[in-house]
């Protein structure tokens, strides 16, 4: 059964064929390489580079590549029988696909183009009232962030007030359930003042009268951190966000693909969202939103406002209420392939062996490559438990740790060393894993997937060695002297005898 994205499109004409090259097509009937190197093979990527980087882009195979490049085809072969006909059934498989993936009904899924984009969905559909509260981290990703303090700043009231948890890892997922069940806690201490009476369809008091209601707190949360990539136990969260009467906003950018056993019409959380284009292999910009039916009241526009936009004030509404689906399906003339690709990159991982093999190779290689990261370096992983693991994992880069905020690195240094690091990474040794500074120490979040195997994270190690060294002999080079007369640090002291052998091997091979 070869060949099987191989079609023709409108008409006959035997030109329009597209033959797959190597890669783009695979026998369903056979067994797939195993993992590691030999399936680099379907994927796009050059044969020398080094991808610890998944988490950030995604990493698309090479059947997906083909099947949205046969879709673009067929869509510029007849333009309208595709936009006016042909699109939405598929749409309406797509989210059927996704649904199932998550533990929802396909009617409460919605595909937009990334995770920020969903978010902002969510967020500027909210009715907010002066007084209301909405809760993030020190680790919430930039984009949600600045969207929180966006619709803090703005100049239209009224406006909600933004709180931030402080995350400094390692922590336990016992630690953050604590840390996040007393920021609701303060938060409701601190506005004593103010009626917290707008609480989510499954909370306690969500009966009372609606003219009574008076003010939310609506708590952003990771699934997965992007920076530290670390799993939070947000289902956990959820129910205590539920029991005080908060809404949980959960930003599980990373999850669908990469994180087991999600179920949201078990874990109920007040909305989801998550993109395909990273773990799923999904074409890129691809992202589900959930918005279960109990709380679809409250998405009253895609954004843009779509042509399916139902006012509230209008007959219409009682029918259909805001039309959340069908707001969807339609948001403007745009390439509509990235959403049509989402079976064909499901297809693909049943043929690798399906979610549960596919999560049990990237995790074990996730904590096996850290800890040979770690040796390599002479540092540490920054979670021995595995607790905070799915298939992301940290490991502490060689430099110097601070033990108090600025004493060694400034905003300036910091983006120094950070641009040092990606050129050097990207344009000197072909490879990228991701870097970023967390709680007075550099770190590198390593993102373990089916084409890799425990030599790429130890080739980034000895990559990062070399840099690490050439960034204490220029940027760093007064402060490591400092450092070193008041006592070695533990991220700079080999951990097992062989990081001596491994550090002297050459870098390029």
């Amino acid at each position: 059964m070869l060949g099987w994205f191989t079609q023709y499109f409108a008409g006959s004409d035997s030109r329009r064929r597209i033959t797959p090259g190597p890669g783009e097509t695979y026998d369903i009937n056979r067994k797939p390489p195993p993992f590691g190197h030999p399936l680099k093979h379907y994927f796009a990527l050059d044969d020398k580079y080094v991808n610890l980087n998944h988490g950030s882009y995604g990493s698309i195979p090479l059947p997906v590549i083909y099947a949205a490049n046969l879709l673009a085809y067929e869509i510029d072969s007849n333009p309208d029988i595709f936009n006016r006909v042909a699109y939405k059934p598929r749409l309406v498989k797509s989210r059927e696909a996704v649904a199932k993936l998550i533990g929802a009904e396909a009617d409460e899924v919605v595909l937009v183009p990334n995770a920020t984009h969903a978010l902002n969905t969510i967020m500027r559909n909210f009715e907010w009232r002066e007084g209301d509260l909405i809760i993030g981290a020190t680790t919430t990703y930039g984009a949600v962030s600045n969207t929180i303090r966006y619709l803090t700043d703005r100049s239209e009231q009224p406006r909600p007030s933004m709180l931030t948890i402080v995350y400094n890892f390692p922590l336990t997922h016992a630690e953050i359930i604590e840390l996040f069940r007393a920021k609701i806690q303060e938060a409701k201490q601190q506005h004593a003042d103010i009626q917290f009476t707008d609480v989510p369809p499954l909370s306690p008091g969500y009966d009372t009268d609606p003219a009574e209601k008076k003010n939310k707190i609506v708590a952003v949360i990771d699934s997965i951190t992007s920076n530290p990539g670390v799993l939070l136990p947000w289902k956990e969260m959820c129910r205590i966000a539920r029991e005080e009467g908060v809404w949980t906003v959960i930003d599980a950018a990373h999850s669908i693909g990469q994180e087991q056993s999600i179920n949201l019409s078990e874990t109920k959380p007040d909305f989801w969202l998550s993109n395909c284009h990273k773990w799923l292999f999904a074409k890129r910009g691809c992202a589900v939103l959930y918005a279960p039916k109990r709380n679809q009241n409250i998405m009253k526009s895609s954004i843009p406002t779509s042509h399916e936009y139902v006012s509230p004030n209008g007959s219409k509404y009682a029918e259909v209420g805001t039309n959340f689906v069908k707001q969807h399906e339609w948001t403007g003339t745009t390439d509509e392939t990235p959403y049509i690709t989402v079976p064909t990159a499901i297809a693909f991982r049943e043929w690798l062996g399906g979610e549960e093999a596919i999560y049990d190779y990237c995790h074990k290689l996730a904590m096996d490559g850290a800890r040979r990261m770690a040796e390599v370096m002479g540092t540490k992983v920054l979670d021995e438990s595995g607790e905070l693991v799915a298939t992301m994992s940290n490991v502490y880069l060689p430099l110097p740790t601070e033990k108090t905020p600025g004493e060694i690195y400034s905003p300036e240094v910091l983006a120094k060393i950070s641009g040092l690091m990606m050129n050097k990474l990207l344009f000197e040794y072909n490879t990228y894993a991701g870097h970023f500074f967390h709680n007075g120490a550099w770190v590198s979040r390593c993102s373990a997937q089916v084409f890799n195997d425990i030599s790429d994270f130890e080739y980034v190690g000895k990559v990062f060695n070399v840099i690490c060294q050439e960034v204490k002999d220029t940027i760093l080079r007064g402060i490591c002297e400092e450092q070193q007369q008041s006592g070695p640090s533990i991220l700079n002291s080999p951990v097992e005898d062989d990081w001596v052998i491994l550090a002297d091997i050459d870098v390029e091979s």
